[in-house]
């Protein structure tokens, strides 16, 4: 039986919880989708499943890469691909879980990616225009050459953006006209989790400061130590940008979670671009309401309705 589950939502929503419930109920293994989850050494800004979560239940595609180490939407889409053909090949359910939409809908949608290699030189050029203007220069710049692609990157997002940009120059055509899109070769379900604004800022507060309270400072210093930079893509993201910021005494401890939470509040909203509840692929549920059974209940007649149409 060939299928795919995908639980879905922005972040700090209860994904991980779910996803291992589901898996130790239908005999399932997880793949991760979470674009900062695949690096090793960064744990505790990055919301990781703990060992003991990742011993209960098989997990594929986390802690993969050092933060120093290229990654991109095609190899995950490559990795991705290979770890569901593998659950199935043993008869249990792929899981496929996270919140970062390239890497999900490149799956689920088996996007035609350019392969189009990295220019530095015009890499650089954005860099110095960026580090003048800033970078709502060439966000606005973006929008006016592809605004189907702005939208669904944050305008802080500078390396997203220059990486569209450098799409266009190398092509002359939109990131979004290239991508062309396919369809998987069995059914898929996904499940979205959703909340209320206020209540998920709420989930988000909670979450950073109880990752504060897990050592995430020493985390950061461990990383910083080893050599890894605040300028790589893995390091320049929400929380350990801030944290350093805070071990390099530009900004005090206070103002590092200030600026923590408003930022991942900010991401979350962004990644309802990727994810709309009006999407009528996406089964959403509110993690605020009684879900548990519903979900589950939703997931086993999937999976029965597959099994009778075979």
């Amino acid at each position: 039986m060939k299928c795919l589950v995908a639980i879905i939502g922005p972040t700090a929503v209860g994904k991980t919880d779910l996803g291992i419930s589901v898996a130790q109920e239908l005999g399932g293994e997880i793949i991760n989708a979470d674009s900062r989850q695949i690096y090793k050494l960064m744990d505790i800004g990055t919301a990781k499943p703990t060992i003991d979560q990742r011993n209960t239940v098989p997990h594929h595609l986390i802690d993969i890469i050092f933060p120093d180490e290229p990654y991109s939407v095609a190899l995950y889409q490559k990795a991705a691909g290979e770890s569901i053909a593998d659950i199935q090949s043993r008869n249990r359910l792929p899981i496929l879980l996270g919140g970062s939409g390239q890497y999900i809908w490149s799956l689920i949608e088996d996007w035609s990616i350019p392969g189009i290699q990295p220019d530095s030189a015009f890499r650089q050029q954005m860099l110095r225009q960026a580090g003048e203007s800033g970078s709502a220069e060439l966000y606005e710049q973006l929008k006016g050459i592809d605004p189907e692609t702005a939208g669904k990157i944050l305008p802080n997002n500078i390396r997203r953006i220059i990486r569209a940009l450098e799409i266009f120059h190398a092509t002359g055509q939109k990131p979004s006209q290239i991508r062309k899109k396919g369809k998987l070769p069995f059914p898929v379900l996904m499940i979205g989790l959703t909340a209320g604004r206020e209540k998920l800022y709420e989930l988000i507060n909670s979450r950073t400061d109880r990752m504060i309270e897990s050592g995430f400072v020493e985390e950061v210093s461990g990383l910083l130590k080893k050599g890894y930079t605040l300028e790589l893509p893995s390091m320049s993201s929400i929380g350990y940008r801030q944290i350093g910021m805070y071990l390099q005494n530009e900004i005090n401890l206070e103002e590092a979670v200030r600026q923590i939470k408003f930022g991942t509040h900010r991401f979350a909203r962004g990644q309802y671009a990727w994810f709309h509840l009006s999407d009528s692929r996406i089964k959403w549920f509110d993690v605020f309401d009684d879900i548990k059974e519903k979900i589950h209940y939703t997931i086993e007649t999937f999976l029965h309705d597959i099994s009778s149409a075979e």
